[in-house]
């Protein structure tokens, strides 16, 4: 029992993940996660992204079709046999430290939705990062977007997870 207790202390001071607001037109989350790599490392793994994006949230079920070009007005894109996916536009970079993108993932994207995502990679010490993820969306739908928030926070949560397991299995052998 106790060290389910310690377990639990460790990870809720290293882990959060929120829906910070959300109402019928939007909605805005951060996650914040601690790894235990350098922020330059941490930034050219996310750079990386088809070695770690989750291919359950392609559009064509292959992770290895991703890229980031890390340049204002630079693509993060994937393109499979002729077909091609424009997901968000990078708006500013700002080299190992925060990278921003804009528009809108997945569904989204069809519904005329805007958002603005920043990755923040933030150095505790010279081995330690935090990584700050907001993503922020905003628009109209009938139903109200605030009944997706849940469902896009639990999403990114896996992105963030999905590239903090890549970066320890490159980083603490």
């Amino acid at each position: 029992m106790n060290k389910l207790l310690i377990l639990l202390f460790f990870f809720s001071s290293s882990l959060f993940a929120e829906v910070i607001q959300k109402d019928k037109h939007g909605f805005k989350i951060i996650i914040k996660k601690t790894v235990n790599v350098s922020s330059s490392a941490t930034y050219k793994q996310f750079l990386n992204i088809s070695q770690w994006w989750n291919k359950d949230h392609t559009w064509f079920g292959k992770s290895e079709n991703l890229t980031l070009e890390p340049k204002a007005g630079g693509c993060f894109c994937e393109k499979s046999k002729g077909r091609e996916v424009l997901h968000m536009t990078v708006s500013y970079v700002d080299p190992n430290t925060e990278l921003r993108m804009i528009g809108g993932l997945g569904p989204l994207q069809i519904m005329g939705v805007q958002g603005g995502m920043s990755w923040k990679f933030s150095a505790i010490t010279q081995t330690k990062t935090e990584i700050i993820h907001t993503y922020q969306v905003v628009g109209f739908m009938p139903e109200g977007l605030d009944k997706l928030a849940a469902v896009v926070d639990k999403v990114q949560s896996s992105q963030v997870d999905s590239l903090i397991t890549q970066l320890n299995s490159k980083h603490l052998k």
